[in-house]
C-alpha cells in the first residue's frame, strides 16, 4: 500500500490541478464539436483519457527532473526525489498509463488515434525542454491543447478554424498560467539551471502574462462571435476577466506561494468558461 501510496503521487493524482486545466478546455471543444450534446460516452472517454494523460506527463516529468527536484524546495518531497520510486517503476508506470490512454483512443477514427499519438510524443519531450529553451510553457500549451483537435476529430466535426482557434486559445492562455506556476520556484529554477518564461520575462512578467489573457479572452471572443451565443457564454468570459483581475492581485508582489496560488485559481476560469458555454447550448 505504501508504494501504491508513492505511485498515486507520482501521477500526482492526488494533486488534480493539472487534470482541471487539461480538461476544462477539452469539455469546450466536446461542447463545440457536438453542438452542446456530445455523446455521453465520448465524454467519458475523453476525461478518463486526460487523467491517464496528465498522469503520464507527471510521471515522465519527474523522471526527467528526478536529479534536479531535490534541489528545489516545492519539490524535494515528491516520490522519486525521495527515493520512493525507482527510475525503472517509474518508467513501467509511465508506459502504463499510456497503454490504458490507447486502449480508449482506439475506439476513434484513425485521425483521433494519430492525434493521439502527436500529444503523448510531446507531453514526452516538454520536460526535457525546460533544458534547452526559455520557452517550454509554449510546448507545454501544445501538448494540453490537443484534446481540442481530437474532441472535433472523434465528432467528425470539420469546422477546422474553430478548433484551431481554441486551439491557440488554449496555448496562450497556457502559457500565461504556467509562467505563474514557474514564477514560484523562479529562485530555485535559477540555481538548478531551469528555463522557463518566467526567467524569459524577468520585470516584465506581469505585464506579460496580462498581455497573454487579454489575447485568450480576445480569441475566445471571436469564437463565441462566430457561434453567435446568448448571453450566458458571455458571461463566463467576463467572469473570467474578473478572474485573471484577481490573479494579478495575487501575484502583485512576486510572492512564490501567492504566485503557486494563483496559477490553481485557473480552474475558476475553465470552469466559468465551460459553464458559460453549456448553458448557451443548454438553455
Amino acid at each position: 500500500m505504501t508504494k501504491l501510496n508513492s505511485y498515486w503521487r507520482l501521477m500526482r493524482a492526488d494533486r488534480p490541478i493539472g487534470t482541471y486545466l487539461l480538461a476544462w478546455p477539452t469539455l469546450w471543444a466536446l461542447l463545440i464539436a457536438g453542438a452542446g450534446n456530445p455523446p455521453l460516452k465520448v465524454v467519458v472517454v475523453f476525461m478518463l483519457g486526460t487523467f491517464l494523460m496528465r498522469s503520464a506527463g507527471c510521471v515522465i516529468n519527474d523522471f526527467a527532473d528526478r536529479n534536479l527536484d531535490g534541489h528545489v524546495e516545492r519539490t524535494k518531497l515528491r516520490p522519486l526525489a525521495a527515493g520512493e520510486v525507482t527510475s525503472t517503476e517509474a518508467i513501467m508506470l509511465f508506459f502504463g498509463l499510456l497503454l490504458l490512454a490507447f486502449l480508449l483512443v482506439i475506439q476513434f477514427n484513425i485521425h483521433t488515434i494519430m492525434l493521439a499519438f502527436a500529444a503523448a510524443g510531446v507531453a514526452a519531450l516538454y520536460p526535457f525542454c525546460k533544458r534547452w529553451t526559455q520557452l517550454p510553457q509554449v510546448v507545454l500549451g501544445v501538448a494540453f491543447s490537443f484534446g481540442i483537435l481530437m474532441a472535433f476529430s472523434a465528432l467528425n466535426n470539420d469546422q477546422w478554424w474553430l478548433a484551431s482557434g481554441l486551439f491557440l486559445a488554449n496555448i496562450v492562455w497556457t502559457v500565461a498560467y504556467d509562467t505563474e506556476y514557474a514564477m514560484a520556484d523562479r529562485p530555485d529554477d535559477l540555481k538548478v539551471g531551469i528555463k522557463s518564461t518566467a526567467i524569459l520575462f524577468g520585470q516584465y512578467d506581469k505585464i506579460i502574462i496580462a498581455g497573454l489573457q487579454l489575447i485568450t479572452l480576445l480569441i475566445l471572443a471571436a469564437v463565441w462571435w462566430h457561434l453567435d451565443v446568448q448571453w450566458y457564454a458571455w458571461a463566463g468570459l467576463i467572469a473570467a476577466v474578473a478572474l485573471f483581475g484577481y490573479q494579478h492581485w495575487m501575484i502583485r508582489e512576486r510572492a512564490p506561494k501567492a504566485c503557486f496560488q494563483a496559477f490553481l485559481h485557473n480552474h475558476y476560469v475553465g470552469m466559468a468558461i465551460g459553464v458559460g458555454l453549456a448553458l448557451h447550448y443548454w438553455y
